[in-house]
């Protein structure tokens, strides 16, 4: 029999958010793991807040629907709104009812604002890291260092020198002819009017320059996880000084292995890191050039494997690229920059701990 198209709308829902999530979503156990990290952190948000005053919205919900917003790869906050109205996946996750009113997009991203002030993505961050060391999912003893350039909130046109004398009105206000064809730009005679702190940089031999910050990771090798990151300004050490840093906060009571790509195949580097007990497992350079990595470490099996698993490390910049919205950066400057860029590696890690728990 034809069932009935009847307009009529009913008034009253008698079916819950909760039992309208199937049981096996993905994000339930992504939620389980960001709600006991959220209450580890809710000391801290305490002291952030004023005691007296109209309330906020709550950062717990803020960080949850950041977090939303790189599962899913929504491109603005005006559009994770938009998301929020209708979405009963999305409510559920952040934590509204059926019947909540969804914020305003600026009341959301001033909100924000608070939270980038504050050391939140990094006190996240950790936590999440602490709740894949309680599994016993991440390795003390073999990890891999890598970095990768995050493309700036800033066009070329406004790359400018720096000592440049007041330049006539532009014909278009919003997009200017530009004509730097012939003129030789460097970072030491030119910036960016736009986001002074980008770098004009670029990856490799062959490849196109542009306005970057150089986002870093220290993955272990067992499951592929993050256990730190760092942001700097994208100059020509600033992988192997990143790495350096961030050596230096692995707990290690024994040796322990660092594989990285060819470019940290320096001899001062492979010294410090040396110095520091750790065993380089960094890419040789071609033949044509002489390499500080020598037979006392390629000699040992776990040089071959360790150059195989550092591979991985591509994995996490695939992810925030292209599902986490780093493709072009939103934000200006090392620091916001380096708040997003933590936010989302903590979101990968999240991701990576569900796939692991699904197939444990």
């Amino acid at each position: 029999m034809r069932g009935p198209d009847d307009p009529a709308q009913s008034l009253f829902s008698y079916v819950s958010l909760e039992q309208r999530i199937p049981a096996d979503h993905p994000l339930r156990v992504m939620r389980h793991i960001t709600d006991r990290v959220l209450a580890t952190l809710s000391p801290t948000f305490t002291q952030m807040y004023a005691t007296i005053g109209r309330p906020s919205i709550p950062p717990e919900r803020l960080l949850r629907a950041l977090l939303l917003q790189m599962f899913y790869t929504v491109r603005s906050e005006r559009l994770l709104m938009e998301q929020l109205e209708y979405n009963l996946l999305f409510r559920w996750f952040v934590g509204l009812t059926m019947d909540d009113p969804v914020w305003d997009a600026t009341v959301f991203t001033k909100n924000r604002d608070r939270l980038l002030a504050g050391d939140v993505a990094t006190a996240f961050f950790r936590a999440v890291r602490a709740e894949a060391e309680a599994r016993h999912l991440i390795s003390d003893e073999h990890f891999t260092v890598d970095g990768t350039l995050l493309e700036a909130w800033a066009s070329l046109k406004s790359f400018k020198k720096k000592d440049e004398a007041e330049a006539p009105p532009p014909d278009d206000p919003g997009n200017p002819t530009v004509n730097f064809h012939g003129e030789h730009r460097t970072n030491a005679t030119h910036a960016s009017t736009t986001d002074p702190e980008a770098k004009l940089s670029r990856k490799g031999r062959g490849k196109e320059a542009k306005l970057s910050y150089s986002g870093h990771v220290l993955m272990e090798n067992r499951n592929g996880l993050a256990v730190e990151v760092a942001v700097r300004p994208a100059t020509g050490t600033a992988e192997r000084d990143a790495a350096l840093a961030m050596v230096g906060e692995i707990p290690h009571a024994g040796r322990v292995t660092l594989g990285a790509d060819k470019n940290y195949d320096t001899a001062d580097f492979v010294d410090i890191v040396r110095a520091l007990g750790i065993t380089p497992h960094v890419a040789q350079h071609d033949t044509n050039r002489r390499s500080a990595i020598d037979a006392r470490t390629t000699r040992h099996p776990g040089y071959a494997i360790s150059q195989q698993k550092r591979k991985r490390i591509e994995e996490i910049f695939g992810w925030l690229k292209t599902v986490g919205g780093l493709r072009k950066l939103r934000h200006r400057g090392v620091e916001r920059v380096g708040w997003i860029f933590t936010l989302a590696v903590a979101a990968y890690n999240l991701v990576r701990l569900r796939n692991l728990e699904s197939t444990a």
